[in-house]
């Protein structure tokens, strides 16, 4: 009997053991960006920017003439259940037939471009950012995407690229000058882990005035970001993630300040901001996700894209710590499976922080 009971031990530990290299090797495998998971991936935001409702408006009333469809107040981003969503639903749309021009869909995607990204629309979205009442409107979320948008097509080698990034000029000068002027006004970064996060509305965007050759905007970011956290220390990684977060507020911090700052400065700020990051027995677990049909428990799938792409820009500064690419993949592999299901409360934007994080992998 006692040989019995040994040996059923032994074979459900040897199963184990079994269960757990295979979980470990999921984990592990290597990430890349290929034409069959891209023709995946461009299903969710084409189904989700043609889709009304659902949806979260976030404007603020100030008449009861201001009550209108989504469609009506927003023609060019009404889709994927709030603006910002909308907004880099476009911006993987453009990604996706940049980096693969013959899609099953190429055609569709563009008729879609086209017919949301018109100069009329577009002259419709910027009119409701100058509204009394909403001129904070997506502040600074939704604004650093939609520079993102706008850099995309420009880097488009198709002419609709140029035409539409024309359309878009407008609203993307707009933002541009909002940035300019609430920067000046913030006196303390915000630290969240989700929307309002200070260093990830200020990474895109700076991201955006080196390529747009900005030198107004870039320069502001700079200085506003060393002003928020040239003297931070002691990051306390261990406090993250909270249940909504889909930011980290330590690594997007190390996002940002790895843009504006010359190499020497950065290694030296991080040592004291993350000392532990570059060990190579530094371990972070990713977000675990405890329902995918709440919309607030499944952020921390992309939680797990934008740790993941921040620890690549990491794994580039310090190719040495090879750690910090497996860390990223880790947290891929852990989401990359979870977002082609039906939880629209998901899928309609964590196709974006998917193609994100994939773009820095590869």
């Amino acid at each position: 009997m006692k040989q019995i009971c040994l040996f059923l031990i032994l074979t459900i530990f040897l199963i184990s053991c079994e269960r757990k290299v295979e979980s470990d090797n999921t984990l592990n495998k290597s990430v890349q960006l290929d034409r069959e998971l891209a023709e995946k991936l461009v299903e969710l935001p084409l189904a989700c920017v043609l889709t009304e409702y659902p949806n979260r408006l976030g404007q603020t009333l100030g008449a009861e003439d201001d009550l209108a469809t989504p469609k009506q107040l927003r023609p060019a981003f009404y889709g994927c259940f709030d603006w910002h969503s909308a907004v880099h639903g476009h911006w993987s749309l453009v990604k996706l037939l940049r980096l693969y021009h013959d899609l099953e869909k190429t055609d569709q995607i563009k008729e879609v471009l086209v017919q949301h990204l018109s100069s009329e629309n577009i002259q419709t979205e910027l009119e409701f950012f100058k509204t009394e009442h909403n001129r904070n409107f997506e502040r600074t979320y939704g604004w650093t995407w939609l520079l993102k948008l706008s850099q995309e097509l420009k880097l488009w080698e198709d002419p609709l690229g140029l035409e539409l990034a024309q359309n878009l000029e407008p609203l993307t000068q707009h933002i541009e000058k909002s940035y300019l002027t609430f920067l000046p006004k913030l006196q303390y970064p915000i630290r969240t882990g989700d929307h309002p996060n200070t260093a990830f509305g200020l990474s895109f965007a700076h991201d955006y005035a080196v390529f747009a050759e900005n030198d107004s905007l870039k320069l502001m970011i700079e200085k506003r970001a060393k002003d928020f956290y040239l003297s931070d220390k002691g990051c306390p990684m261990e406090w993250e993630p909270s249940g909504y977060d889909f930011l980290s507020p330590c690594l997007e911090e190390v996002g940002l300040m790895i843009r504006v700052l010359p190499e020497e400065d950065f290694d030296r700020w991080l040592g004291n901001f993350m000392p532990d990051i570059l060990n190579p027995n530094f371990s972070l677990e990713p977000g675990r996700v405890g329902d995918r049909a709440d919309g607030t428990l499944v952020h921390l799938d992309g939680l797990n894209f934008s740790r993941a792409w921040n620890l690549y820009l990491l794994a580039e500064r310090y190719p040495e710590k090879d750690h910090l690419q497996k860390l990223a993949e880790e947290h891929i592999n852990y989401s990359l499976d979870q977002i082609s299901d039906e939880n629209y409360e998901g899928t309609h934007w964590l196709g974006t922080f998917a193609l994100k994080a994939l773009e820095d992998a590869n």
